[in-house]
Order: structure tokens, then sequence, then C-alpha cells
């Protein structure tokens, strides 16, 4: 069976080991899904499937061995699923429009962690609208606070919530409770002065634990919302490494700016000789410099944002960074 591979991964669908075999590839902005569109992954599964659903690590749904010439009725029926992301494109019954940029994934946020700073959900589904649906090969998930249960570290944009921690002094009893468990659990951002406590600014990370540990509710959270981004982890053959710190204390609108501006980024400066080259990799050939100077174009910082002067990842490569010897030799 002939068929078009690019348009084939384009619209959703995987290339799969089995022959004249694929996999539907099922979008959930968030890991959030409306318990009502189970159906539709059930009957997908059921009648074009082998009657299984592999939750995915970027918290989608994958339906395996689907015959190619299927792929038409499935794009119809999944139809409701592709409108839930409210998207403003005209998708018709063609199915996905686009499978680069990965679903955006995040962690289950404020609406039921009480660590969390904000609405993951809320942002997830914001971001898949400002740059979906996109080619680009692009990793991108949103944690609640610097847990990071969503691991933000391994992905091109981690986007970590914060809150800048509300004190009030007429309410505090100076238990210490929020300076050791800062000590503790966090960075020693906090310390007794005067019966007072004082917040460290440069050692706060906005992870609101002091928050959560005051029995006096001494402690709020902002009313404002931020974030901290870290940017060009990754997995893969090459080089693995962690995300590292881009800009802290950013805003919502501005983190998504620059997000959309790596995508023009990307289109000047990547490897067109290659299938599919990862973002960290052309971040690594033109510079930090550039990248910062480009993804930075047109947007005006609020005045608490900071950027990193300078990123230096971390990681290993296979060969140059290991060493094993045989034990008992």
């Amino acid at each position: 069976m002939s068929i078009d591979r690019k348009l084939v991964t384009k619209n959703a669908y995987r290339i799969t080991k089995i022959r004249n075999k694929t996999a539907l590839r099922v979008r959930v902005p968030g890991g959030h899904l409306e318990a009502k569109y189970f159906q539709i992954i059930q009957e997908v599964a059921e009648k074009f499937g082998d009657g299984t659903v592999h939750l995915t690590t970027r918290q989608g749904f994958e339906c395996p061995g689907i015959d190619f010439d299927r792929i038409p009725e499935i794009n119809k029926m999944i139809r409701p699923l592709i409108e839930s992301l409210g998207l403003d494109v005209d998708y018709g019954d063609g199915g996905y429009p686009a499978a680069g940029t990965r679903n955006i994934s995040a962690c289950i946020g404020n609406r039921v962690c009480p660590y969390a700073n904000d609405d993951t959900t809320r942002i997830a589904n914001s971001l898949e609208k400002a740059v979906y649906p996109h080619d680009f090969h692009f990793k991108i998930a949103v944690t609640g606070c610097p847990n990071d249960c969503i691991k933000a570290h391994m992905q091109d944009f981690g986007i970590i919530c914060l809150t800048e921690p509300q004190y009030d002094s007429k309410r505090c009893i100076t238990c210490e409770a929020c300076v050791d468990n800062c000590k503790k659990k966090v960075t020693g951002a906090l310390s007794v002065k005067d019966y007072n406590i004082e917040r460290d600014i440069e050692k706060c990370i906005g992870c609101g634990e002091c928050i959560l540990k005051c029995p006096a509710g001494a402690w709020t959270r902002s009313e404002e919302k931020y974030y901290r981004m870290v940017i060009m982890g990754r997995t893969g053959k090459k080089n693995p490494r962690l995300a590292m710190p881009f800009i802290k204390w950013a805003t919502e609108e501005e983190i998504t700016q620059i997000i959309k501006n790596t995508y023009g980024f990307v289109e000047r400066y990547i490897d067109t000789s290659l299938p599919k080259e990862h973002i960290g990799y052309i971040v690594d050939r033109m510079g930090y410099q550039v990248f910062k100077k480009e993804v930075l174009e047109g947007i005006t910082l609020n005045p608490k944002a900071l950027v990193a002067e300078h990123i230096q990842w971390h990681g290993y490569h296979y060969k140059t960074d290991m060493q094993f010897n045989h034990e008992g030799l």
C-alpha cells in the first residue's frame, strides 16, 4: 500500500512497526478532557483499532492497529475532539491540522492541588490557541509550582507558576514555621528580624511553601501571577540535558510572546536538510545571545522580570562524557 508518510504524520497518525497499520494520536491540552469525549476514543479503538488505548507521556491518547484506508472515516468521527480545542481555524472533516508542536502538557494545577500557584489547564489551553496548529517540533509543559510534577525541565519550554508571597506583619505570631520550612525544603529565603519575617527576594523562588505552612494566615499569594520559564531541556541520542532558567517573574503575556517569537527564530535558522531538528540544537548552533535577542524582540518586559545573561546547559554526550569499565576484569 502506497502512503504519503509526511501527510499521515502531519495529520496526527503514527507510522508504526506493523505493516499497513497506523495509530491515531489524540490531542489533550493540559491533560484535561471532559468525560463525554472518552466514548469517541473508545469507539475509534474498538471499531477501527485493536481495542486498546495507550496513555502517552504527553497526556494524550494513542489508538493503535488502524488501517490507513480508515483514516477519512476516523477524521470525521473525531471532529468533536478537535472542536474541543477551541481553535480559530477551519479544519472541516480533515482531522488534526498538524502534529509537529506536541500536546501541551500540564500538572493538575490549582483546580485541585494546594501547592499549585495557578490554573495550569487554563494556561495550557491558552498556549494551545496561541501556537497550534504548527509543524515545528516544540514541546511545552506547564507546572503549577516549583515541585515540577510535570517535568517542565525536560521540555523545550517549561513554564513554572510562581507567586510573590505577601506578608502581613499584623497577623504574624513569629512562630517561625515558615522560616524553618523554607530552610529545610526550599532555599532559606526567610529570616527573623525584630520579631518580623524578612524575605530575601534573591533567594525566593516563588513556590508558596511559606503560605501553606503559616498557621496564622500572615502569608498569602499575590494577586498578580508570575512565571519562571526554563528552556531547551531534552532527551535523545546526542546530548540529553535539563532545561535551564531563561526568565523569571515574567507575566503570562510575556512567556506566550516569547514562545511565539521562537517559531520565527526556528523558521529562520532551522537546518532544512534534516527531517527534524530539535530547537535546542538550533540554539546551540546560533548561540544563546542570538536566540535571546530575537525572541525578546518587540516585548516590553514588566519591571520584575529578570532574564538570564548567559546560559550554560549541562547534560552529557554519550561518548565523550561516559567511561565504563568491565567490573571484575
